[in-house]
């Protein structure tokens, strides 16, 4: 595998909480369990690596006992930490309830990982071949949203920019969107953040428009839950063609979803680094679908399975498509 997957989003701590129901307004409930665990961007941070790819943490992250968390959790996943802690705050945290029927709610309180700024980023040297990430939480009006901007506008040619815009794209301003997606070479969004972008419900549709909104030779993926995703894109050949570009959708695998926390997350995560790997875009999405797959059967945010898990879970897939297979 080449390249390094450089991430510079925010990774916080989620505190997940199982519920039966949420409550109504003015009412409580009791959790049948909570964790505390690491989320936000190691999630994808987590995904990457154990598929394989080097991953260094280049994001801001706090003093104290999340920001401590935070760093045993990467140091266990063997990533690389690019910063010294932040003196003056703590890295945030993120309330996820998950109800009966999988879903998740969210209640954020950020810290220290929002803080990354343009001296910070400039210690960076990421070169032609690395991969690095971003976030839309990263783009929200702000200073620190500005340095990001003129950062990435100074990357190297050759180094590959990954962009999931996260449920927040629709209070990311226009401007910036447009200036971040010109440089994007891999542009990652959930079926109803690309609806809030270009106003299509149609996954295929919404791909289609976004393509030309980035890079020449990139790659749109619109991750469709449990209907795989679609993706649009240089390998993609033969698909549903609306806007001049090709669609090509890549079904998911049926399993029992017990939380869907960081699904999105892992198949970020693994699609970079199947391209990275030299996979094709339709077998990096084939293989992410399955790692998301995986992460939905399992509870807490950073499920996303190992490599070798994967390439099981692959081929377990490939024997129950195949009835004629070890006959």
């Amino acid at each position: 595998m080449t390249g390094r997957l450089v991430h510079v989003g925010p990774v916080i701590i989620d505190v997940v909480m199982a519920v039966d129901a949420l409550p109504r307004a003015g009412e409580g409930v009791f959790a049948s369990s909570a964790l505390t665990l690491v989320g936000g961007g190691f999630n994808v941070v987590a995904a990457a690596a154990r598929a394989g790819m080097e991953v260094v943490y280049a994001g801001a992250h706090g003093t104290g006992p999340h920001g401590d968390l935070a760093r045993a959790a990467l140091r266990s996943e063997g990533v690389a930490v690019a910063h010294a802690p932040s003196p003056d705050a703590d890295t945030g945290f993120c309330v996820a309830l998950v109800d009966g029927d999988a879903e998740r709610t969210f209640v954020t309180r950020l810290g220290a990982e929002m803080d990354l700024s343009l001296d910070r980023l400039r210690t960076l040297r990421p070169e032609p071949g690395d991969f690095v990430y971003t976030v839309g939480y990263s783009l929200l009006p702000g200073p620190r949203a500005d340095d990001l901007l003129t950062w990435i506008g100074g990357l190297p040619e050759g180094v590959r920019l990954v962009l999931d815009p996260a449920p927040v794209v629709g209070d990311v301003p226009g401007p910036t969107l447009d200036r971040v997606l010109a440089r994007v070479d891999l542009l990652s969004l959930s079926a109803a953040e690309a609806a809030t972008v270009t106003g299509r419900s149609v996954p295929e549709e919404a791909a289609a428009l976004l393509l030309p909104r980035i890079r020449r030779g990139g790659t749109v993926v619109v991750r469709d839950s449990a209907r795989g995703c679609v993706v649009a894109g240089a390998g993609v050949g033969d698909g549903t063609v609306s806007g001049g570009a090709a669609a090509r959708r890549v079904p998911g695998f049926p399993v029992r979803a017990v939380d869907t926390n960081g699904a999105g997350d892992a198949h970020v995560g693994v699609f970079t680094a199947a391209l990275a790997d030299g996979l094709d875009p339709l077998a990096a999405a084939r293989r992410a679908n399955a790692a998301a797959a995986l992460a939905v059967t399992r509870r807490g945010p950073a499920t996303c399975p190992t490599a070798k898990e994967t390439d099981v879970f692959l081929e377990e897939a490939e024997g129950d498509e195949d009835p004629g297979r070890g006959r």
